[in-house]
Order: C-alpha cells, then sequence, then structure tokens
C-alpha cells in the first residue's frame, strides 16, 4: 500500500513539474544596482507568479555595461536568447534591428485576446497607438504608459515671492525683475550677501527649458513641429538668438546660478543637515532634489510664461516611455507572457509594482488615501528596494494618476499635482515616431557633431566668453547647417511624414 502511495505520489509530482515547466520562462533586463532591487528575492515576481501562474527564471544585469554586452552578444548568437526582455531599455534603433534580425516577433496579433487590458488602453488612445507602432505596422517592444511623467519645470520660492511683495511673474521682463529682487536682498535672512542662487540649474539642457519664455518647444534634437506638422530646427531662429542674449543678461546680472555650468551644485541638499534655503527658482523634476522636506512647502510650480500672449512649454517624455518589454523569437508560448505581462496594465498590476502589498507595505485610510506601513525613511527605502519595483528603469505597465494622487504625503501630491497641472500647457515637441535604422543611424551622427558644437557655443555666450553679435551669431548659424542641421530637419519631416 506505501508503495502504491509512493507511485502516485511520484506520478503527480512529474505531472505537476511538466505543467510547471510549460509555463516557466527566462526574462532578462537591466535595473542598476542604485536601486537596490534584486530580481530574485524581490517579492514582485513571487506575487506576480501568484496572481498568473506563470513562472520566471530572472537574469538581471546592474549595469548599462554589463546589459549592452549581453544584448550584443544576443544578437551576435553567442549567447542564448532569453524567452522576453523586461526593464529592456531598448532603444528605438534597437527595436527595429532586433525585430529585422528575427530575434524580437510581433506582438500586435497577439494582444486582443492575450492582452486585453494593454489594447484596450492603447485603442482609446491612438497617439498611444502610434507610438509604439513601427512604419510597417508591427508591435515588436510594450510601453510604459504615464500621463504623470516628470518633467523639467520652474519652482519658485512663495515665501521670497510674498516677501519682495510681487506677483509670480508672467513673462521674461517679469521673472529678470523679480530675480533682481531676490539677489538684492537677504532672502533667507541669514546675514550674509550673496549666498542665495536668485535661479539654480545644473547645465545647458536645464537652461533649455526656459527657452519657452520666448516661443521655443524643441526636443534634444533641436527640432519642433507645428500644428501642420512641419518640422523646422530652432538653433538659427531670431527667437533662439534673443533667449540666448537674455541668457546673457541674467548671468551677468548674477541672476543665474554660476556654479551651474561646473556641476558643483549640491544635488542631495535634501538628504543633508542643511537647512538654509538658498534657491529662488529651481530648475528641476522636483524641488525634493534641492531642498530639505520642511523647505519644500515653499516652493510652487511656476506655470510657463507667455510669449506674444500665448503659453508653450515642453514635455519631455510625453505619455509613453517605449522598448520596455518584448519577447523573443525563443519564446514557445508568447500568450501566456502576454498575460503576465498585461496584469501590469490594470490599476492592480500598477499597485503592486508602485506600493506591494496592501497590509503589508501600505495601508489604505477610511478616506481611501493610503499610506506607507513605515514612516522611517531608512526602513522604506529597504520595503521600496525589496517589494516594489518601478523604481529605476522603466517598466512595463500603466501608472495609476488616481493611485498616485492618493497618497497620504502632502509633500508627494504636492509636487504631483503641480506637475499635472503644467500637465494641461505642455505639449511634445515633436511626435514618437520610429526611424528607419538608415535614418536613425544618421540622425545619430548628425547630433553628436551639431550637440556638441550647439551646446558648447550656447554656453560661451550664456557666460560671454564669445559676445553674441551679429557677426558670432552668423558664424554660429553657418556652423550649424555645416554640420547639417537641415538634413537632420529632412530626416524628422520624412518620418513624420511616413507615421501619418
Amino acid at each position: 500500500m506505501r508503495k502504491l502511495i509512493s507511485l502516485a505520489l511520484a506520478m503527480l509530482m512529474l505531472l505537476l513539474s511538466g505543467a510547471y515547466a510549460e509555463d516557466s520562462f527566462t526574462i532578462a533586463g537591466y535595473d542598476h544596482k542604485d536601486t537596490e532591487h534584486v530580481w530574485t528575492e524581490n517579492f514582485f515576481f513571487q506575487r506576480m507568479e501568484e496572481v498568473t501562474g506563470v513562472h520566471l527564471k530572472l537574469l538581471q544585469y546592474d549595469t548599462e555595461e554589463a546589459w549592452d554586452a549581453a544584448k550584443a552578444a544576443m544578437l551576435a548568437g553567442t549567447q542564448e536568447l532569453p524567452d522576453a526582455f523586461f526593464k529592456a531599455n531598448l532603444t528605438t534603433r534597437e527595436t527595429a534591428e532586433w525585430y529585422d534580425a528575427g530575434k524580437l516577433i510581433d506582438l500586435k496579433p497577439y494582444l486582443v485576446e492575450h492582452a486585453p487590458n494593454l489594447w484596450a488602453l492603447l485603442e482609446s488612445h491612438p497617439e498611444w497607438m502610434e507610438a509604439v507602432t513601427l512604419p510597417t505596422g508591427e508591435i515588436v517592444a510594450l510601453p510604459a504608459l504615464d500621463e504623470a511623467q516628470f518633467t523639467n519645470a520652474m519652482w519658485i520660492n512663495s515665501v521670497w515671492l510674498q516677501m519682495i511683495g510681487k506677483p509670480a511673474p508672467t513673462t521674461a521682463e517679469e521673472l529678470t525683475e523679480v530675480l533682481r529682487a531676490f539677489r538684492d536682498r537677504d532672502m533667507n535672512g541669514n546675514g550674509k550677501r550673496d549666498d542665495e542662487a536668485p535661479l539654480t540649474f545644473a547645465s545647458m539642457w536645464d537652461l533649455r527649458f526656459l527657452a519657452h519664455a520666448f516661443g521655443i518647444n524643441a526636443n534634444d534634437y533641436y527640432v519642433t513641429t507645428d500644428e501642420n506638422g512641419k518640422v523646422s530646427e530652432i538653433l538659427t531662429t531670431d527667437e533662439n538668438r534673443a533667449f540666448l542674449t537674455w541668457l546673457h543678461q541674467l548671468w551677468d546680472e548674477k541672476l543665474l546660478d554660476q556654479s551651474g555650468f561646473t556641476g558643483i551644485r549640491d544635488m542631495s541638499l535634501s538628504m543633508s543637515d542643511e537647512k538654509e534655503v538658498v534657491y529662488g527658482v529651481a530648475l528641476s523634476s522636483s524641488p525634493i532634489q534641492l531642498v530639505d522636506v520642511e523647505s519644500l512647502k515653499q516652493y510652487t510650480l511656476l506655470e510657463p510664461l507667455t510669449y506674444e500672449g500665448k503659453q508653450v512649454y515642453r514635455d519631455l517624455t510625453g505619455d509613453v516611455i517605449r522598448g520596455t518589454f518584448a519577447i523573443t523569437s525563443a519564446c514557445k508560448d508568447p500568450a501566456a507572457l502576454l498575460k503576465w505581462v498585461d496584469y501590469l496594465y490594470t490599476e492592480e498590476g500598477f499597485i503592486l509594482a508602485e506600493a506591494g502589498r496592501e497590509g503589508e507595505e501600505f495601508s489604505v485610510n477610511e478616506d481611501g488615501s493610503w499610506l506607507w506601513e513605515t514612516a522611517n525613511q531608512e526602513a522604506l527605502n529597504s520595503v521600496l528596494a525589496e517589494a516594489t519595483l518601478r523604481s529605476g528603469i522603466s517598466m512595463p505597465g500603466y501608472a495609476s494618476v488616481a493611485f498616485q494622487q492618493k497618497i497620504d504625503d502632502v509633500n508627494t501630491k504636492h509636487v504631483l499635482s503641480s506637475l499635472m497641472r503644467l500637465k494641461e500647457i505642455d505639449s511634445l515637441p515633436y511626435p514618437l515616431v520610429y526611424l528607419t535604422r538608415e535614418q536613425q543611424t544618421r540622425v545619430e551622427e548628425l547630433i553628436w557633431n551639431i550637440g556638441r558644437y550647439a551646446e558648447r557655443q550656447m554656453v560661451w555666450f550664456v557666460v560671454g566668453d564669445v559676445e553674441l553679435n551679429d557677426e558670432t551669431w552668423a558664424a554660429f548659424c553657418e556652423q550649424v547647417k555645416a554640420l547639417g542641421m537641415d538634413e537632420m530637419v529632412e530626416i524628422w519631416q520624412t518620418a513624420a511624414d511616413n507615421q501619418r
């Protein structure tokens, strides 16, 4: 009898192991070590298996160099392909290249049946559908969808503004006057002069977000698109010259942080014991990066300045971050993996990735707001590393704005609500499109030369190392053109026309 029972148990284990193997997949991806995520120990994956029944073998790369090397080896065929990439960090070029090589599959035929939550989101937002679809019609890599993406914004010290008796500035001229008032008084009242920075920033890239004050909304390739779909460059425009002239005025009058181009500014003030507030206006995705928690409430969003009666502002990424998840040609059951990832496009899946499990990592108040179970920052950091996964490299899924706004933390709610207000004004300067491999290669060549030259030259104009006059401006424009700016515009125009 005992032998029969043992035989039955052995048969049962064999059957179970066979079923388990059918729903077992290998995924590889990149999650940098600074997040302290360890995929094989993180509760997120364990809980996802409980929900979906899909077991994953996890291959995590914790540096960009290691991940890039692994991808190169996989593409060359010297390293075995996993079933899927997660937190894939795939560029548009890589997505097309891997698909052309037959190593990633087209997911579009599977989405209606096996990823209905994602498909419903894409159908209800045609611009999202367009952004993830190759020009030839395939959907190869799945996105992160988030309507509350952070972007560089202007945060003004409302306490200082009240002290100088001025309303929030609405134009470049008004902002200049406010910054002068910040400069000319001991705003933080510490008895020191010149220790405050009227407007702080970290690079020329940061400062370019101020170009909206002259009607400029351009991407990192210095191109923009008008309402008729016409693409143009902004580097050689009169508006850009006026913008740079204004920046030089601000620099010359010491209204800009004089350490802004040197990288010596302390970007971790909020983590230190420093309590003195030294910034009037900060260009940053959040003032949390620049001031201590107690001082955070002083900073409010400064809405985009007007130019010729209109407000424009750059939406940095839009709602879509592409290339976060893809299934390879090695996968024998794409439908099962799509079922797994589709859960992340529900509110429940987002909460699991963002906050963990209710009653363990967070709790919900009677009014529907939620808070972390621990108020200790060190303990919370440990919770975030061990039980959640959304920090670090973007992961597939739909971020619920409603859940984010219900957090029972006044500072986080303040920043999020401010950025959602900005969302009502900002816009992508150029639509999310896919370039062909040849177009992408050429664009990368062009921007390497144009970007290096333009950024350096613009910094020189701002700080006065090169005087901005008719002669130097003409030379700047001529060199930008010589480096291929017109060809750059032509490529992006062709891509935009093909996407429509």
